[in-house]
């Protein structure tokens, strides 16, 4: 019997991904990157890859299994997204003792009415429209016209601290 050469590009799609890319490549789908994107931006030198192999392979052997290192990262993307942080997986460690407390931080919603923001009076039990010079008028509409919606990040919060 004659052995068959298998054509490269069936070798090359055979090869599975290893426990570190795993870890790695779980790392960048949390910050919302694809897996053709990641390898377009290591072959456009805008990923350096191998930078991230040692903490990744840390991380497994501090998790003790691949699925525990990408729950790990996926508490704490959550955590740092939520609080607009950016993170790497070395927050993973530095965040390891505290991750079953790490919460995504609450969307608050607040009521707003053409725009301007509304407070609920406790005294008076009424709500309140403050117009943009700060005074409070009362509001005289009716509950359906109140728009419920996450305050709009100042310039400051649009741009990710780091951590």
């Amino acid at each position: 019997m004659s052995k068959q050469k298998v054509p490269e590009k069936e070798k090359k799609e055979e090869k599975k991904e290893t426990d570190i890319q795993m870890v790695i490549n779980h790392f960048f789908f949390s910050k919302g990157l694809t897996l053709d994107e990641i390898k377009e931006n290591s072959k456009k030198k805008k990923i350096i890859y191998s930078r991230f192999t040692r903490p990744a392979k840390e991380l497994i052997e501090l998790a003790g299994s691949v699925n525990k290192a990408k729950e790990a990262i996926t508490i704490v993307a959550n955590w740092a997204k939520s609080r607009k942080l950016d993170y790497s997986i070395e927050t993973v460690f530095k965040k390891w003792l505290e991750l079953d407390k790490l919460k995504p931080k609450e969307v608050v919603k607040k009521p707003f009415f053409m725009n301007q923001p509304m407070v609920w009076s406790q005294v008076k039990k009424k709500w309140f429209v403050i117009d943009d010079g700060g005074e409070w008028l009362e509001f005289a509409g009716k509950e359906s016209q109140i728009v419920w919606k996450i305050e709009s990040e100042s310039d400051d919060e649009k741009n990710p601290k780091y951590y």
